[in-house]
């Protein structure tokens, strides 16, 4: 960072220098600043905005990659088929609800006990340095490897969690194969593997509070419990409110852990929204149909972001 302010001051200085009239300065700060992010903007447009109008573009066409020349406009046709007759999405829309249920809570529940001990019991900075690299091992693991890590851990005959029900007295049990345990299989892996993400900047943001108000709530006598509840919780609420955000979306796209633990079965009781729409592309090949689910979905997540962006504008200025 003191690289780019001592770069972005001798850009300043050069430009002052060769345009001494500071409107005509501000301009040419403009324009080489314009200069400067062109580039990028080019990029982002190419690898972001393109991809999104070809795919709203393709969900009103028939295209199949099984039938030549199919590719023709049809309007609304796959939206109508969609959300009136096609029970497989509406199946996909309920288990993607559920899984999220299942995995977002409980991410920011973890990740917030441990920021709040990690922040108030380990005072040791050494300590506190291991901790919050320990921690971080699920999250750096790559999404391919846990699932198939967790895919071990829930095959009968070699799961480690089989060997400690079954020293309980329990039966083995098939996770992944049993319509009532392998959602909750594919919950907990994604707890384990995310749940990390929240620790990290729920920790940062506690990090960042004030101590005052913390310090007057002690010295009023409030306690622990009602510390966390009436000062820390209202002060951390804009950054829990970006880290729900961020595990909601996660959660609606998620593909790897499916894919590789249960490739959404057994039947169709592990098998998200998006994971539908990959399975009508690549293995039907009903690209526009695909798509129509795709766009749906975006248009979801893109409504449920500016809800919550506006709940933490809303909340910031109360705090105001």
């Amino acid at each position: 960072m003191a690289q780019l302010e001592n770069a972005s001051q001798s850009i300043s200085l050069w430009l002052s220098r060769i345009f001494p009239d500071k409107s005509d300065w501000r301009r040419a700060q403009g324009r080489f600043f314009t200069m400067l992010l062109t580039p990028s903007l080019i990029l982002l447009t190419l690898v972001t905005l393109l991809p999104i109008i070809f795919l709203i573009a393709t969900s009103f066409t028939s295209w199949d990659l099984s039938r030549p020349n199919s590719l023709q406009f049809i309007g609304i046709d796959n939206f109508k088929q969609l959300l009136t007759t096609d029970g497989r999405f509406w199946n996909s829309v309920q288990v993607q609800v559920k899984y999220t249920f299942l995995t977002v809570p409980f991410q920011v529940l973890i990740g917030l006990t441990l920021s709040i001990f990690v922040k108030n019991r380990v005072k040791n900075t050494w300590l506190a340095e291991i901790s919050r690299a320990v921690f971080i091992i699920p999250m750096v693991i790559p999404p391919i490897v846990a699932g198939i890590i967790w895919r071990i851990m829930f095959t009968p005959s070699v799961s480690i969690l089989n060997f400690w029900v079954t020293s309980l007295g329990g039966e083995k049990l098939s996770w992944l194969g049993n319509p009532n345990l392998a959602l909750i299989a594919l919950a907990i892996a994604n707890v384990w593997e995310f749940f990390p993400f929240c620790f990290l900047i729920l920790y940062a943001g506690l990090q960042s509070l004030p101590d005052e108000p913390l310090e007057a709530a002690r010295v009023d006598g409030a306690s622990g419990w009602q510390t966390l509840r009436y000062v820390t919780l209202p002060m951390l609420s804009p950054v829990l409110s970006i880290v729900i955000l961020f595990q909601l979306v996660d959660s609606i796209r998620t593909f790897p852990l499916v894919y590789i633990m249960t490739d959404g079965g057994p039947g169709f009781v592990t098998e998200p929204t998006n994971y539908y729409a990959f399975q009508k592309a690549f293995n039907y090949s009903y690209i526009g149909y695909s798509s129509s689910m795709i766009a749906i979905m975006l248009i979801f997540t893109l409504i449920l972001t500016y809800f919550i962006l506006r709940t933490i504008r809303w909340n910031r200025g109360t705090q105001q």
